[in-house]
């Protein structure tokens, strides 16, 4: 089949950060679709809209096809105006907006911004706290304030719970650290002191030895610490360590943060404190 080339925009008044994601939840599942990827945020006027409009229609015109509007316009009548554009125009808060109305019996506001309100200002404080706390906790650097945490991610070096942690932080607001398994923990065959404590806070991450060796490879080649024999030995002492001390695990080598990062919520049923 041939691969047909199409412009995709993700339009919002705000972030667009939620037309991108529903949109590349929706687009990925055409496998010969390739796109071109826009995305435009802060529409919020009809001048904006216009300009946007103009980059759509000379889109259309390169591609020779229509391009795909994934809308989060909460304003109908910005909406409308990005609407009369040559694409498709999927309006997000009609699809969904129309059915609440009829259901609920009442009227939505369409108001601009409403999701970045004071309420957001508190999401957004909390967000830099767990942030802060996160980097602030990575890789072991400072075992200050550790049993505040709601989640320690411990594991051997570069098997992902830097990034993990982060995205927890950034997402969820949970204040997420990590702690790395080092060889001399494997000679003792004990949790390090700092942690001996927080047991009910940890939670574990593994990978293969081939994926850890092109990982560490990257970071410091050639060397010890990257040999594949190495690895190999560090995550099977991590793991009988982990296993030993009955703590949950997860294989990072082939998911992804988001994947990881909602896992590890559900699993280690750790509370959401953002939206």
């Amino acid at each position: 089949m041939t691969i047909q080339h199409r412009s995709a925009f993700f339009i919002s008044d705000r972030t667009a950060i939620t037309s991108e994601m529903l949109g590349h939840s929706l687009l990925t599942q055409f496998d010969d679709l390739k796109l071109r990827e826009n995305t435009l945020p802060f529409i919020d006027s009809l001048e904006k809209a216009e300009e946007a409009v103009q980059q759509i229609n000379a889109a259309a015109v390169a591609d020779g096809v229509r391009p795909i509007i994934i809308s989060t316009l909460a304003n109908t009548e910005i909406a409308a105006a990005v609407g009369r554009a040559n694409a498709l125009f999927l309006d997000c808060f009609q699809i969904f907006i129309a059915p609440l109305e009829a259901e609920l019996g009442a009227r939505a506001s369409h108001a601009i911004g409403r999701t970045h309100n004071v309420n957001d200002i508190v999401n957004y404080y909390k967000r830099m706290e767990s942030v802060n706390y996160a980097l602030s906790h990575d890789d072991g650097v400072s075992t200050r304030d550790l049993a505040e945490a709601d989640v320690i991610l411990v594991g051997v070096s570069r098997c992902g719970k830097t990034p993990t942690c982060l995205y927890l932080s950034m997402q969820f607001g949970v204040r997420a650290a990590n702690y790395p398994f080092i060889p001399e923990d494997f000679g003792s065959h004990q949790l390090p002191a700092t942690l001996k404590g927080l047991r009910h806070k940890l939670y574990g991450l593994t990978i293969t030895p081939t994926r850890l060796h092109s990982i560490r490879n990257e970071r410091r080649p050639n060397s010890t610490y990257a040999e594949l024999s190495n690895c190999e030995y560090e995550i099977r002492e991590a793991e009988a360590l982990m296993r030993r001390e009955n703590i949950p695990m997860l294989d990072t080598t082939s998911k992804s943060v988001e994947e990881l990062a909602t896992t590890i919520m559900q699993q280690a049923k750790l509370e959401r404190r953002i939206y």
